[in-house]
């Protein structure tokens, strides 16, 4: 008889999740490769950014008739974000994916030392009149800069990396529970994500009513559509013993045809919550807080406390986490798997959907594949926490979140996401299993 060998990296689930991780890793980075950003202030836009958008910010920077040149300017406003550096003239230029309002910032630290901007005006509010262009100016002048030391930056971005890991913990405990009673890689969860900032936007915004109770109807409904997918496909499914891999590619083709069914109805825009915008009134030191991030904050760690107590001091709770380990055997000592299954779509559409909320006012703003934005994240934080194990996946969020919020004091902006799956392949290098998972014995 050969000897047993323990290698974890040989499991089917984790592999249907790596293999998951890869193709939305080469989805997003098509996305990612899009240009955002112009190349030539002087002559116009690069031809790919004239083609991919219509609307541009344009301006001058200079300093007593000089240009400067390698200033770095952002454009943020409805979900959008890139930036660009001006070139040897002063010029710079970034397209926009449509009209609204958009802040236009000038990075400071990139000025020649003694050159300020006025005060106040270093972030400027603009929008579009009756033309496609708009200019944007910026007035400099003679003075002493003042910085946010190292400390206090880290500080600040902690804080941010722990509201958005604790947002992603929620759609992450979701997927991580109907994959260790399933063994169902589901990346129609992006959807779910999406689903509940749609319907707080339908109920909040479209039929005006009271932002709260737009809440509770949203993850009431988020809860309805996770017990209907579950009625109506992925039972079924079960039933005629359907294998893992037909089951992942039957919810590649969910996720496409409800994301796309998305934008036939809302459209390609990105639109505000009420309340999405408001400032930062709360300043404990260096940081400083708006009522919604210490809301979304607190929401989130009395939803995941309750979830915590449920999984460990319930009779339910204990029967999900039997089924989890062996859905047999459980089924052998009289728990109703099929039960337990059901109830697990519906908390975890239910926490997707609230998840999706918080991270609708994170971003801020709602779209049509807001979900399928962080999809990568979350399958990162589940494989990272360990597969199947939803304290696993609230420790690999975390990690995911902090770290993609303090990467950007060495890294740019746009490759913070690339340094949270830099993490992942690293601890997987090492520890395969995951944080909290189990190795798992073959042979």
């Amino acid at each position: 008889m050969e000897p047993t060998q323990s290698v974890a990296t040989r499991s089917p689930g984790r592999w249907l999740i790596l293999l998951g991780i890869l193709l939305s890793a080469l989805t997003l980075s098509g996305i990612a490769a899009s240009p955002a950003m112009a190349e030539d202030g002087s002559t116009g836009a690069a031809a790919s950014e004239e083609e991919e958008f219509e609307y541009f910010f344009t301006g001058n920077v200079t300093f007593e008739d000089e240009p400067i040149e390698g200033v770095r300017i952002t454009v943020e406003g409805g979900g959008f974000e890139a930036e660009t550096e001006t070139d040897a003239d002063g010029r710079w230029r970034i397209g926009v994916p449509e009209k609204g309002e958009y802040e236009i910032t000038l990075d400071e630290d990139t000025l020649p030392e003694g050159v300020v901007v006025a005060e106040g005006e270093a972030t400027v509010t603009s929008e579009f009149g009756l033309t496609k262009l708009r200019a944007v100016n910026f007035f400099l002048g003679e003075g002493q800069r003042t910085t946010t030391d190292f400390s206090a930056q880290v500080l600040i971005r902690f804080i941010n990396g722990l509201n958005f890991g604790l947002l992603l913990a929620l759609a992450a405990i979701g997927l991580s529970l109907i994959f260790g009673t399933t063994g169902l890689s589901n990346f129609a969860h992006a959807e779910m994500v999406t689903f509940g900032a749609l319907m707080v936007l339908t109920f909040g915004v479209d039929l005006a009513l009271p932002i709260w109770l737009a809440i509770i109807i949203a993850i009431v409904l988020s809860a309805g559509l996770g017990w209907t997918l579950d009625a109506v496909i992925w039972k079924p499914l079960r039933r005629r013993g359907v294998a893992l891999i037909p089951l992942m590619i039957v919810s590649i083709g969910l996720s496409l045809a409800i994301r796309y069914t998305y934008q036939f109805f809302y459209g390609g825009s990105t639109r505000q919550l009420p309340g999405a915008t408001i400032p930062s009134d709360i300043h404990l030191g260096p940081i400083t807080l708006s009522w919604i991030d210490v809301a979304s904050m607190a929401t989130s760690i009395v939803v995941l406390l309750a979830v915590a107590y449920f999984l460990l001091r319930t009779r339910l709770g204990k029967a999900t986490r039997a089924v989890s380990d062996n859905a047999s055997l459980a089924a052998a000592s009289g728990i109703d798997v099929d039960r337990v299954i059901r109830i697990v779509w519906v908390t975890g559409a239910a926490l997707a959907g609230l998840s999706g909320i918080l991270w609708a006012y994170f971003r801020p703003g709602v779209s049509w594949d807001m979900g399928f934005q962080i999809l990568l994240l979350i399958f990162a934080a589940v494989t990272l926490g360990g597969l199947g194990t939803a304290f696993g996946a609230l420790v690999g969020s975390l990690v995911v979140g902090i770290f993609i919020e303090m990467s950007t004091l060495w890294l740019p902006s746009d490759m913070k996401y690339v340094g949270a799956l830099i993490v992942l392949i690293l601890v997987l290098l090492f520890r395969p299993q995951g944080i909290l998972g189990r190795r798992e014995r073959i042979g």
